[in-house]
């Protein structure tokens, strides 16, 4: 049963590659990229199960946070050009 739904998370992870290397724009490579990290997460985590080494969970909770941190990051640079920006406009209303 584990390593079907293991089966399943490589197939879907193998899907989302595809749609990162052929994503029309940025944002869409971007999202793609995300939901392969989920996905090497989940992989983490039932890899751990089926091994009996429950340290993996913190393993993958560990790269589940440095996946969101790349991800903002990454939408922050392509939005604004560089990590600097604080996200308010000069002189413009709130």
């Amino acid at each position: 049963m584990y390593a079907m739904a293991t089966f399943a998370v490589l197939v879907a992870l193998g899907i989302a590659l595809v749609r990162a290397f052929l994503g029309p724009t940025v944002f869409d490579r971007v999202l793609a990229v995300n939901s392969v990290g989920t996905k090497t997460v989940l992989l983490i985590a039932l890899l751990g199960f089926l091994m009996g080494r429950p340290e993996f969970l913190d393993i993958a909770i560990a790269y589940a946070l440095i996946n969101f941190i790349g991800v903002v990051a990454v939408l922050k640079f392509v939005k604004y050009g560089d990590f600097a920006h604080s996200g308010e406009e000069l002189g413009g209303e709130r």
